[in-house]
């Protein structure tokens, strides 16, 4: 008779004592996670005061943004400014070839002289026409004297006819003289009046060619920091050719674009939370500065300017921003954004989610699933539009995924509607 080795018995052990301990089959589905109840943590729907935060994006932009652009044709001899400066308003920047300008006015100067001149001239034959007119006159009126008198000799007979008629005559001619000298002095006032048009007009002359040479000097139009430096040194210029532009960053600028329902409840003045990405721990406060009248006609979204303080100039151009409208308190159902996940992940796609709601018979308490429409989120809960009621139970968290009827057990940390329940495991 063969010997059993101690190997094949000591093997075949495990397999008694496993099929020893195998369970009959009541007390498999006594014990199946399928038919057990699945625990769950419990909330009740109630109105609280929410404050439905509107989010936004726009591009940061300097509140005042300048380019400063050629006047006139010329070359471009020196330009004293690049990227980062920071400008004074008015300050020299550069400058173009002004030869040309330069002897233009020079020569309007010269012409302006020759006027001047010419002027002079004129009131010079008026002062001395003003003059002959006074000596004139005094003749005239010695002369009619001594007419008047010898008439008056001759009629006695002291003085002859022919002597009183022949003062007389030259009196005449005293007259004719003064009248002649008058019209003289009028017609050299005219010379003078047509003169000075003329040196006016040449002063205009010379103002606008010294004008036009100190277009070749170019300025900052404000105060601000070179944000582009478009032309260098060298480059031919004709009027209107972009050089640099200046932005005024003591404050910067968002413009986001929001919808006529969103629309309706800002106001200018209106705060606003900002947030950049080039600041990630810092929430900044704005106002609403500007709210534009028309919508797009393509989008119908309307601009909304929002205004940051930026005193020390650290914000700059460009930079994506987040802003976020506060609107004013209402009350409203809101739940854990946990309530989403209870039958699994939820699409985001839809507007419309599902959560489970308690649903109770005798002893036995179930999940029944109820559609809902969520308009947004607040401080990571969901703001329930429709489709949940104050006072129902619903589910916020539970120990696997739910589906349409099965049974749950809630967990002490859960709330109730009920007020006589049996102690939760």
């Amino acid at each position: 008779m063969l010997k059993h080795s101690p190997w094949i018995v000591l093997l075949s052990a495990p397999l008694i004592l496993l099929s020893g301990c195998k369970d009959s089959p009541s007390t498999q589905a006594q014990t199946s996670p399928a038919t057990r109840p699945v625990p769950v943590d419990v909330a009740i729907a109630e109105l609280e005061n929410l404050t439905i935060p509107r989010q936004f994006t726009g591009t940061t932009n300097p509140i005042k943004e300048v380019t400063l652009r050629a006047r006139i044709e010329g070359q471009l001899v020196s330009l004293n400014a690049d990227r980062g400066d920071f400008l004074k308003q008015g300050q020299l920047v550069g400058q173009q070839d002004d030869g040309v300008l330069r002897a233009n006015v020079l020569q309007a100067e010269a012409e302006l002289a020759a006027r001047e001149g010419e002027l002079a001239r004129t009131q010079t034959l008026v002062t001395n026409a003003q003059a002959q007119i006074e000596r004139t006159k005094l003749e005239y009126q010695q002369a009619l004297a001594d007419g008047k008198r010898l008439q008056q000799l001759a009629k006695v007979g002291a003085v002859t006819t022919q002597q009183a008629e022949q003062a007389m005559t030259r009196a005449n001619t005293a007259l004719q003289s003064l009248r002649s000298a008058e019209s003289q002095l009028k017609s050299q006032q005219a010379e003078i009046a047509t003169a000075q048009k003329r040196v006016e007009a040449q002063r205009a002359i010379v103002k606008q060619t010294k004008e036009r040479q100190s277009f070749t000097l170019l300025r900052s139009p404000i105060d601000g920091i070179v944000m582009d430096k478009i032309l260098e040194e060298g480059s031919l210029l004709q009027p209107g050719n972009e050089i640099i532009r200046v932005g005024d960053f003591s404050a910067v600028k968002v413009i986001v674009e929001v919808s006529e329902l969103d629309r309706a409840g800002l106001q200018v003045g209106q705060g606003a939370d900002i947030s950049l990405d080039a600041f990630p721990k810092k929430v900044m406060q704005g106002k609403i500065s500007r709210i534009s009248p028309a919508a797009d006609p393509q989008s119908r979204l309307i601009p909304i300017e929002v205004t940051i303080p930026n005193p020390n100039q650290r914000i700059g151009s460009g930079l994506l921003a987040r802003v976020r409208f506060l609107a004013p308190e209402k009350k409203g159902l809101a739940a854990p954004m946990t309530a989403l996940r209870v039958g699994g992940r939820p699409d985001p796609s839809k507007k419309e989610k599902k959560i489970f709601v308690i649903q109770r018979s005798g002893e036995e308490i179930t999940v029944k699933t109820r559609p809902i429409v969520v308009s947004g989120e607040q401080d990571g809960r969901i703001i329930i539009q429709s489709g949940l009621a104050p006072g129902e139970e619903y589910v916020i968290r539970s120990g696997r995924p739910l589906k349409e009827g099965d049974k749950v057990v809630l967990s002490v940390l859960s709330q109730t509607g009920e007020k006589n329940d049996k102690p939760r495991n």
